[in-house]
């Protein structure tokens, strides 16, 4: 019976001939509620009728999905979260089947959910919220922002069909195409005596002060990349904060190592600063589009990842001059 359920829960097109999309989409609002009560309110019916549709879910698939414990809520199990996994783009094509069904000939609709990585994200999403929205303005799009650690596991549970990662520490189960390279560049004070030099050698800097990024992977990746050229950093300050990094360098703290390059070259305090591109051969970073290996793409997700290819060839989608103001 336990390998038939396992097999099951790995098996969508086998659930659909023995359990219903409403058991389904109850049992998703219970893990991602925590409890019976906020999934009751979230799809506005009782919990009695949340209550039940789990349990026949769980004697159907002939698993556990949740641990029940009086007034600490809900704890999904590893069985919950294998069935979770397929559960939500199972419920993704469903709705989707419905939207289509429903508008044959037009445009797309429904929602789509998407990832991207945190120091990324002001970046890129801004450009390509706007974007999308013109292109497809019935899909619902949102995002989700993260660590390459946590959009990878939002991938991998269904909770985003696709998301906008670098080209580091991927797990296995995703799949990627690159949309754009970037180049690492170096920050200093704009009072600096190197700041005036183009290019900059980071041997230069190995024995200053160094504020680095630490959001996984950033320190890894900034760490090996001096590794790579016989330096040691003398780190003296971390933060998760990309504009925290910044504001510290303005200020004379240190130096440090950034992807992303923003407008403005003053810090978020309005303090001058100074990009200086490397003079050593460092290697590009692919900024790239991933999805789970396993997924059946909904249309609105393919739709997405048609936009991006063509929005984000040449790197971040600019505002106009003049645009928003």
């Amino acid at each position: 019976m336990q390998q038939c359920a396992d097999n099951n829960h790995r098996n969508p097109e086998v659930w659909t001939m023995t359990l219903s999309l409403r058991q389904l989409r109850f049992f998703v609002a219970a893990a991602e509620a925590g409890t019976i009560a906020g999934a009751a309110a979230r799809e506005h019916i009782s919990q009695s009728t949340i209550a039940l549709a789990v349990s026949e879910l769980e004697r159907t698939l002939g698993v556990q999905l949740f641990l029940r414990r009086q007034a600490k809520g809900l704890t999904i199990t590893q069985a919950g979260l294998a069935v979770l996994a397929d559960a939500r783009p199972l419920l993704a094509h469903a709705d989707e089947l419905v939207s289509s069904a429903r508008n044959l000939g037009g445009e797309l609709s429904g929602s789509l959910t998407v990832g991207c990585y945190t120091t990324l994200a002001p970046f890129v999403m801004p450009g390509v919220l706007e974007g999308f929205a013109t292109e497809h303005p019935t899909v619902r799009l949102s995002f989700a922002e993260g660590t390459q650690v946590e959009l990878q596991e939002k991938l991998l549970d269904g909770s985003c069909e696709m998301a906008l990662l670098y080209d580091l520490d991927l797990q296995l189960g995703i799949q990627q195409e690159t949309l754009y390279l970037t180049r690492p560049h170096l920050l200093l004070p704009r009072a600096h005596p190197l700041a005036g030099q183009a290019p900059v050698s980071l041997h230069d800097l190995a024995d200053e002060p160094m504020v680095m990024l630490d959001n996984p992977p950033s320190r890894h990746y900034f760490t090996e990349l001096l590794a790579s050229l016989g330096i040691r950093p003398v780190i003296r300050h971390t933060t998760s904060s990309f504009e925290t990094v910044r504001s510290l360098v303005a200020r004379g703290l240190g130096y440090s190592l950034l992807i992303q390059r923003p407008a403005s070259g003053i810090s978020h305090e309005g303090v001058p600063l100074a990009e200086c591109e490397i003079r050593e051969e460092v290697p590009d970073m692919p900024v790239l589009l991933a999805w789970p290996a396993r997924a059946n793409l909904t249309r609105r997700a393919k739709a997405f990842a048609d936009f991006c290819r063509r929005a984000l060839a040449e790197g971040p989608v600019r505002p106009a001059v003049g645009d928003h103001t």
